[in-house]
């Protein structure tokens, strides 16, 4: 699906993202997009730097001047989400590949939030591409599972040893689930994405939002480069299946559009055939430093929408009962 010659799957989709940082040693240097999920920020502040002493820094890397000038000579990795968890900003991967081979960097893309139904960071020039297959792949909210694409034999050889060594391999159980769900992808991820455009147009509208982010619509800063990276961007509008916007008030008041929705459901995964929602502040990124938070605009009025294949009528009508209710 991603047009690879290798792939890895592995036991979830922090241990796909470990296997590819265990390739780093001492006097290495990792540059991340400043704006990736909680769980990889967790894992760098918390269990990287203190134990390892790798050194890595985070940056927008939605302008390729700033993105150059973060590269140093011992620049190994660059990590990149597009679009980013939560706040959906896409970058031109073709662009920073491009970065990463002057400098003799390898470029990995998390591709999560797309799925290679969407999206192909490989065919665009990324090194390794990475996905959390509870996600869009396994698509129905019943696996745990993560994997990696590659087109390097010399890759291969080095991330099979580390998978082995640190026993980040896939259960066969699990791949089973993965497979089964992955033979439908296509259709989901489409229907998903289609979902996602008609709610942020309708989101855009409203009287009790102050903000859409969503990457297939015109007015998203990023809307150029998530067409140019989409796979088929005459198909679709640039988006996946993922909206992030603000609503108007305090914690209190999106608490209680949260509580108030009946069709769509407060979790904190995506990518599934049922409608998610969540609040990115005090769920997926708590554990980033409020003062992180603040920067990247992670508010306690903004939440986080994974469409699902429902009935586009049965979602807007849940959304039109509960924002009045702000």
């Amino acid at each position: 699906m991603e047009k690879a010659k290798y792939a890895f799957a592995t036991n979830c989709g922090m241990g796909a993202t470990l296997s590819v940082l265990s390739l780093l040693q001492q006097g290495d240097h990792l540059l991340c997009i400043d704006d990736v999920y909680g769980g990889t920020q967790r894992y760098l502040r918390k269990i990287f730097t203190p134990n390892y002493h790798i050194d890595w820094g985070m940056t927008d890397m939605s302008d390729m001047k700033k993105v150059r000038s973060c590269f140093k000579k011992n620049t190994k990795i660059v990590w990149i989400e597009s679009p980013t968890n939560p706040t959906l900003k896409c970058t031109d991967i073709g662009a920073v590949a491009k970065i990463c081979k002057e400098f003799g960097a390898l470029l990995c893309v998390d591709n999560t939030f797309m799925s290679p139904a969407l999206q192909n960071p490989i065919v665009l020039g990324a090194d390794i591409v990475m996905h959390s297959i509870t996600k869009y792949i396994g698509g129905h909210s019943d696996v745990v599972a993560g994997c990696l694409c590659f087109n390097d034999p010399n890759l291969y050889d080095k991330i099979f040893f580390n998978l082995k060594t640190m026993g980040t391999c896939i259960a066969p159980f699990d791949a089973w689930i993965a497979l089964r769900g992955s033979k439908t992808l296509q259709v989901r991820a489409e229907r998903a994405a289609d979902n996602a455009l008609a709610i942020a147009k309708m989101l855009e509208k409203h009287k009790k939002i102050v903000k859409v982010l969503y990457p297939g619509l015109p007015s998203h800063p990023h809307h150029a480069a998530a067409k140019k990276n989409r796979s088929n961007p005459t198909k679709q509008s640039g988006g996946s299946g993922m909206i992030s916007f603000y609503l108007k008030g305090n914690l209190a008041s999106t608490n209680k559009f949260l509580s108030s929705l009946k069709v769509i459901t407060l979790a904190e995964s995506l990518g599934g055939v049922e409608s998610l929602i969540e609040l990115p502040a005090t769920m997926t990124h708590g554990s980033v430093p409020p003062e992180n938070r603040k920067l990247l605009g992670i508010d306690d009025n903004f939440v986080r929408l994974s469409t699902g294949i429902e009935d586009i009528s049965d979602l807007i009508s849940d959304l039109n009962q509960a924002l009045p209710k702000i």
